[in-house]
């Protein structure tokens, strides 16, 4: 997940530095006389690789336009609060500020996707967004007997 404005235009021109050695490197084993099915074979790995990246930076842009996902299970709230901060223009450093914590905190939290965060921690760090949270919980429906 790109957390940061510098990751993002780092991605961006790597996406776009790759896309021109891809095609670089296709026209190389097509010179080699290759079959097609060979060089697709040969191309898969670096094509995953661009999607992956193209598939991080649209989500980026996306959380940035304020189009973020709900999460239905309680892992995924470290990449919730991390896409908080983000459509909420914060740098890392500009909502440690908020936090009142160094910066250092933040980009480390984040690394980690708030792995182990406590609720304590996590209802901080929404009130300081001025974000609430909704919880539900669905519970399996009863098995019926037969009478």
């Amino acid at each position: 997940m790109i957390q940061t404005e510098d990751e993002y235009q780092e991605s961006v021109r790597r996406r776009d530095s790759e896309k021109s050695q891809l095609e670089e490197h296709r026209k190389n084993l097509e010179s080699r006389g290759l079959t097609s099915a060979l060089i697709e074979k040969a191309m898969q790995p670096y094509e995953s690789f661009r999607l992956q990246l193209v598939d991080e930076i649209k989500e980026y842009e996306r959380i940035k336009r304020g189009n973020i996902t709900d999460t239905h299970n309680l892992c995924g709230i470290g990449k919730r609060l991390i896409a908080i901060r983000i459509q909420q223009g914060l740098s890392q450093q500009e909502f440690a500020e908020k936090l009142g914590i160094d910066e250092s905190l933040v980009c480390s939290a984040e690394k980690n996707e708030y792995h182990g965060i406590t609720v304590q921690r996590v209802e901080r760090i929404l009130t300081t967004f001025g974000v609430s949270m909704t919880s539900s919980f669905d519970f399996p429906k009863p098995k019926r007997t037969q009478d």
